[in-house]
């Protein structure tokens, strides 16, 4: 394939089907931002083997696909098969995945020594040395739990929520509790009359440390917060 058109392909009853596609309109489509498939298609030809050129009968289009209408066809193929990605595109995606699950795990994890989050960068550099292959498709956070456990042996490192207790005075109540919000699930709730606010939150483990400078930024250093 050329950076011009890559290949998408599906096995349906038995028979092989692919389309030739342009890369970026189809990794688009992929990626949900819909488009006419018309403007993603190379040609509008089904085969059997694109590199050959070996188009698919009319028969085995109609037996796996119930139609001949080559667009119809097309989408279901770019929708539910397999997408050829080139060199460029394949190496972006992993990257972006690969930053994705750092994050989740600096998030979500703790060093039980000191129960403190590891910084990013000593999670990549751990990672390097599990040589795990990150899948560009693949949600962030299946593949780091699978990263977690091959992580141990060679940083202590373990996945743990917390409840925190926090107390907002009046002044900076309603911005920090749209902030505190967001770090986790509320498990108390509480407005008091003079207009503060006192809450418990179950959180990850490793968002302690970001939620105690996010609160210190918006109260001024005011609010109170424990692990309870």
């Amino acid at each position: 394939m050329s950076d011009r058109y890559t290949v998408a392909r599906i096995q349906r009853d038995g028979e092989h089907f692919e389309i030739l596609v342009k890369p970026q309109y189809a990794l688009d489509f992929r990626m949900g931002k819909k488009a006419p498939i018309s403007e993603i298609l190379a040609i509008d030809t089904i085969f059997t083997d694109a590199n050959k050129g070996t188009k698919a009968s009319e028969e085995k289009l109609k037996k796996a696909f119930g139609t001949l209408d080559a667009l119809v066809i097309a989408e279901a193929i770019l929708a539910r098969g397999q997408l050829q990605l080139t060199t460029d595109q394949r190496r972006q995606l992993t990257e972006a995945k690969r930053k994705q699950i750092i994050a989740f795990i600096a998030r979500n994890c703790v060093d039980p020594k000191t129960n403190m989050p590891h910084p990013p960068v000593r999670i990549e550099q751990a990672m390097e040395k599990i040589h795990y292959p990150i899948d560009a498709f693949k949600e962030a956070e299946e593949q780091a739990k699978d990263i977690i456990k091959l992580l141990r042996p060679i940083i202590p490192i373990k996945m743990e929520n917390i409840n925190v207790e926090i107390r907002i005075p009046t002044e900076h109540a309603a911005k920090a509790y749209g902030a505190v919000k967001g770090y986790g699930t509320m498990k108390k709730d509480e407005w008091r009359a003079d207009g503060s606010w006192h809450g418990v939150i179950e959180m990850p483990a490793g968002a302690y440390a970001p939620l105690l400078e996010k609160l210190g930024e918006i109260t001024r250093g005011t609010a109170e917060a424990k692990i309870i």
